[in-house]
C-alpha cells in the first residue's frame, strides 16, 4: 500500500470530517547556532516546517493555523509559499505549548470536527500518522495524543495508564519516580474534538514546575469530565523533533532512507542507495539507472529508461525518456533534455534545452540556450550567455556539427545543418547548412624554438643569481 492510499483509507473512516491543524513554529531554536530560524532548515530540500504543512494537507486540513515569533518574516514568506491560504499568528509570550495554542484562538472560533496540533520541527511526521492521530475522534473519542514506547524515556513526558484506560500525561520534571519508570511516552502531537478544544485548553493552568501552559495537561481534563481518551501509537524515530544539527542529519538520514525505498520499489535501480541523495519532489521513472554519488536537488524529474552515471548533480532539471547524462555531470535550474539526448563527463546546463538525439558529450557550458535534434556541441563549447547586465540566448539548429573549443557569443544562431570548425569564436549568426570558422590562421617560423628556450633559460638564471 502507498502512502497516499494510506492517508486515503484514513481520512475516509473520518467520513469527511473538517480539520483545522495548528502547527506551533515560534521556537528560536538556538540550539542550531544558526541566522536561519529553525523551522527553515531543510530536509530532502523541503523546509522542516514545510515537511508539516504538507502532512497537515495530507491529512485531511482544510484550515491551516500556524503560529510564529514576531517579526520572522522569512517564515512568513515560507508559509505563504508551502500553504498558501493559512493563516499566521505571533505568540508575543511564551508561556508553554498550550498558551502557545490560544495564539491561534481565531482558527479554533472558527469551527471544525477535528482539530489536529502539530509542530514545525518535526518533519519526519507524515500525513498517514496525523490522519491516524485524527480518526479515534470520528468515533467519540475528545482526545487523541500520539505516543511511543522507548527503552530511554528519560527527557520525555509519560502517558501514564490504568487498565489501557489513559489517566494523564506528566512532565518528567512533576513525575514521581514511579511514573517515570513508565516507558509510553508522549510525542507532543494531538487531537482535539472540535466541539471540546476551547474548552479544554482555556481551563489549562500552570501549577508545575515550570509555571508553564502545557498542552498534555488537556488529557488530565478531559478525563475528569469523563470524555474519552485515545492513545495512537507511532515509531519513536518518525516522533523525533530537530533542536540541533545532529538531529537535523539524523532527520535527514531517515527521509533520505524512505525515499530511497520508494525510488527502487518504483521501478529505480540505484547502484549504491545510500550515496543518492534525492528530493521530496524528485521524480524517477520506470528502469531508471542511478549509478553512485548523484544529488537531485528539488524539481527534478526523470523519465523511463534514463542513466544517470556516478558523480551528477541534478536541480531543477526534466529529462525525457531513454536521455542519458554524466558521468561529472551537472543540470541546473530550467534544464530540459528531449528523449535520447546525451549530456557526458563535465558538462553544465542551465536554462537550456538539448533536442531529442542531440549530444554534448564533454566538458560544455549549454546556459540560456536552445540545441536542436540530432545536434552535436563539440568538447570544450561553451554559449556566451552573459553580457554582464543582461542574459542572451543561443539557438543551435538540427542536425547542426559545433567544433571543440567553441564559444558561441549571445545572441546567435547556429542554422540547422550548419557546421561551426573547432576553435571558432562566433560573434554573427551562421545560415543553415554553412560552415563558418572564425578563428586566426595558423602560421608556423621554422627554426625560432631552441632561441626561445635558451633565452627563457638565460632569463631563470638571472632571476636565480639575483635571489629573485
Amino acid at each position: 500500500m502507498t502512502a497516499q492510499t494510506s492517508i486515503s483509507s484514513e481520512t475516509a473512516r473520518t467520513g469527511g470530517r473538517s480539520l483545522t491543524a495548528i502547527v506551533l513554529a515560534a521556537g528560536k531554536g538556538t540550539r542550531m547556532r544558526s541566522d536561519l530560524p529553525k523551522v527553515l532548515h531543510a530536509v530532502a530540500g523541503r523546509t522542516m516546517l514545510g515537511h508539516v504543512l504538507a502532512a497537515a494537507s495530507e491529512a485531511g486540513a482544510n484550515r491551516i493555523a500556524v503560529v510564529v515569533e514576531p517579526g520572522q518574516e522569512a517564515v512568513a514568506a515560507e508559509i505563504a509559499r508551502a500553504a498558501p491560504g493559512a493563516s499566521v499568528h505571533p505568540q508575543v509570550e511564551r508561556l508553554g505549548t498550550a498558551h502557545a495554542v490560544l495564539a491561534a484562538r481565531e482558527a479554533l472560533e472558527a469551527g471544525s470536527d477535528d482539530v489536529v496540533i502539530a509542530f514545525g520541527d518535526t518533519p519526519l511526521v507524515t500525513g498517514a500518522t496525523l490522519a491516524r492521530l485524527r480518526a479515534p475522534l470520528a468515533k467519540g473519542a475528545a482526545v487523541a495524543v500520539l505516543a511511543f514506547t522507548s527503552e530511554n524515556p528519560t527527557g520525555y513526558g509519560r502517558v501514564l495508564t490504568d487498565g489501557g484506560r489513559v489517566l494523564a500525561i506528566r512532565e518528567e520534571k512533576d513525575a514521581s519516580a514511579e511514573e517515570r519508570a513508565v516507558t509510553l511516552c508522549n510525542a507532543g502531537l494531538m487531537a482535539l474534538s472540535g466541539p471540546h478544544a476551547l474548552a479544554l485548553l482555556t481551563r489549562i493552568g500552570n501549577a508545575n514546575a515550570a509555571g508553564e501552559y502545557y498542552l498534555p495537561d488537556a488529557v488530565g481534563l478531559a478525563v475528569a469530565d469523563g470524555l474519552d481518551v485515545a492513545v495512537v501509537p507511532v515509531d519513536e524515530a518518525e516522533a523525533q523533533g530537530v533542536n540541533d544539527r545532529v538531529q537535523l542529519s539524523v532527520a535527514e538520514a531517515t527521509i533520505q532512507a524512505r525515499l530511497r525505498r520508494a525510488a527502487q520499489i518504483g521501478g529505480a535501480t540505484l547502484v549504491a542507495p545510500d550515496t543518492v541523495f534525492l528530493s521530496v519532489d524528485t521524480v524517477l521513472g520506470r528502469d531508471v539507472l542511478v549509478e553512485p554519488h548523484v544529488v537531485f536537488g528539488p524539481k527534478v524529474t526523470v523519465g523511463d529508461h534514463c542513466v544517470i552515471h556516478a558523480f551528477s548533480h541534478l536541480e531543477g532539471a526534466t529529462l525525457a525518456r531513454g536521455v542519458h547524462i554524466g558521468p561529472y555531470a551537472r543540470l541546473r535550474p530550467g534544464a530540459v533534455l528531449e528523449t535520447g539526448s546525451r549530456i557526458g563527463n563535465f558538462v553544465e546546463m542551465k536554462n537550456a534545452r538539448l533536442g531529442e538525439g542531440a549530444k554534448a558529450n564533454h566538458l560544455t557550458y549549454l546556459g540560456d540556450a536552445e540545441i536542436g535534434p540530432g545536434a552535436n556541441v563539440g568538447a570544450g563549447t561553451i554559449t556566451c550567455n552573459y553580457d554582464g547586465v543582461n542574459k542572451h540566448r543561443t539557438e543551435i539548429g538540427a542536425g547542426a556539427f559545433i567544433g571543440s573549443n567553441t564559444a558561441l557569443v549571445a545572441p546567435v544562431s547556429v542554422g540547422a545543418g550548419a557546421i561551426v570548425g573547432a576553435g571558432s569564436v562566433i560573434t554573427a549568426s551562421v545560415p543553415g547548412d554553412a560552415l563558418a570558422i572564425a578563428r586566426s590562421r595558423q602560421r608556423i617560423i621554422e627554426g625560432v624554438a631552441g632561441g626561445m628556450r635558451a633565452g627563457l633559460e638565460a632569463i631563470k638564471a638571472a632571476k636565480r643569481s639575483s635571489g629573485l
